[in-house]
């Protein structure tokens, strides 16, 4: 065996890459990598550190995970996109089962049980947001929400996007990175006081160029936005369409984005039974009406079920698989080679645990304990426990500018008590100051948010 060939890395023997360059008519390696420029190319040795054994690589890999401190050590109020849920045991038992552990797409010739898991998990979503169609998930919810509004600028023949100033900065990014250069994105204000969007700024920025506007609810402020009717009549009026993005796990609690005049409802799963890892643990969703325009525009696989030849039995399939740039290669309307569909099947095994009376339960818990918290804070000298006066969901901004502290420093002083605090908000919006998004969920103890408090009460008189 030749001393350069891997035992990791496929056809690296002389003779195997020599028969397979003759069938493509190359006379080296070097030939296949002759359309990138020269100048970019790496023309000296790498100085990558020498081999190791696979016990010295556990070793390397568990020190370097043993430098994190994670949410199980210090009590954790961190949100901002990734929240820390109870997740039961069962959703990590079925997603470790072999038949599904795979499921890293899921491709046509593959197993029927597959495709019935995750038109379970469709079919289960979709009760949750009272909608007819939900795709297989996403990477996460910025690729959801990005991919809406593309689907919108397709529906509509428009070219502009008009993005709620409240949505999360990293998903306008990719909101607006995903849509480029096809079309264009807008912000519209939010009210300073309440949070809720800026219907003046709404009315002057909405016309006949307009495919949609994109708000979430919870906002990413952690504030509800109650305008949702008043939104889409002005919406309908220029015949836009209405794109909300929602955390699923608050909708035992506010009414579905449907209600109140969406077309297009997205959002991320990772609440619905996954753990936080490092972005991992993210898978995005997208809904809509039983509307053949709108089925017809979604990029991602769709699962659906049909009786076969024989009576009473039934079989699970892709829906209208021609739509998608599985069979138009690089001519469909957007490539969706990678999804997550294993995050989906794991959301479908925690609501159908939940059941509606389940998820309603969760959402009361967490609406009650966050409702606590602030309370509590509210009881520190000078600092505002909930920034607007809008109601929340689990998500709110405490307000520590008259404190004479910045976030940085508060957070530091809660690191030495273990506990994790707020998203520090003064670089994302410098128009709140300094103000930290914190977030409560159904974990947390009435201990755990009087030990939030006190800790806040000393970091602040030190």
């Amino acid at each position: 065996m030749p001393q350069k060939v891997h035992p990791y890395i496929p056809n690296m023997v002389p003779e195997v890459q020599e028969k397979m360059l003759k069938v493509i008519g190359a006379n080296t390696v070097d030939e296949l990598y002759s359309c990138i420029p020269d100048e970019i190319k790496l023309k000296e040795e790498m100085h990558i550190p020498k081999a190791l054994t696979e016990w010295e690589l556990r070793r390397h890999i568990e020190k370097s995970l043993n430098k994190n401190t994670g949410a199980n050590e210090y009590v954790n109020f961190l949100g901002a996109g990734c929240w820390q849920h109870f997740i039961p045991a069962v959703c990590d038992e079925i997603n470790q089962r072999s038949e599904f552990l795979t499921a890293y797409a899921g491709e046509p010739y593959e197993d029927h049980g597959r495709y019935q898991a995750l038109f379970e998990y469709q079919s289960l979503l979709a009760e949750l947001v009272d909608m007819d169609v939900v795709n297989v998930p996403t990477f996460d919810w910025g690729q959801a929400a990005a991919t809406s509004a593309r689907m919108a600028g397709r529906i509509t023949g428009r070219k502009k996007i008009l993005l709620a100033k409240s949505v999360a900065p990293e998903r306008s990014k990719i909101i607006m990175n995903y849509g480029s250069p096809e079309l264009e994105c807008e912000f519209v204000d939010f009210d300073i006081k309440s949070g809720l969007m800026d219907l003046e700024d709404l009315k002057a920025k909405l016309n006949y160029d307009v495919a949609a506007l994109y708000l979430e609810n919870p906002s990413y402020l952690g504030f509800i936005e109650s305008q949702g009717p008043e939104i889409s009549k002005l919406l309908k009026e220029k015949k836009a369409l209405m794109i909300v993005g929602v955390d699923p796990i608050s909708l035992g609690v506010l009414a579905p984005p449907g209600h109140y005049g969406a077309d297009i409802v997205c959002g991320d799963l990772q609440p619905l039974g996954m753990h936080m890892n490092y972005s991992g643990g993210q898978a995005g969703f997208i809904a809509t009406h039983d509307d053949e325009t709108f089925i017809n525009e979604y990029p991602s696989r769709l699962f659906g079920i049909v009786p076969t030849v024989k009576e009473g039995e039934y079989g699970f399939g892709d829906v209208a698989y021609e739509r998608t740039s599985f069979a138009h290669r690089e001519k469909g309307k957007e490539s969706v080679g990678t999804q997550t569909a294993l995050w989906g099947i794991t959301a479908g095994v925690y609501l159908a645990l939940m059941g509606p009376s389940g998820i309603q339960e969760v959402g009361q818990t967490i609406m009650q304990n966050s409702q606590y918290a602030v309370k509590e804070i509210n009881k520190i000298q000078s600092v505002k426990g909930s920034l607007f006066e809008s109601p929340f969901f689990k998500e709110f901004i405490v307000d520590f500018n008259k404190t004479g502290k910045t976030i940085e420093e508060i957070n530091q002083g809660l690191l030495e008590c273990k506990i994790f605090g707020g998203k520090d908000l003064s670089k994302e919006f410098p128009e709140l100051g300094q103000t930290a998004l914190f977030c409560v969920t159904e974990i947390h103890t009435k201990e755990d948010i009087d030990y939030l408090a006190a800790s806040l009460k000393g970091v602040l008189e030190k």
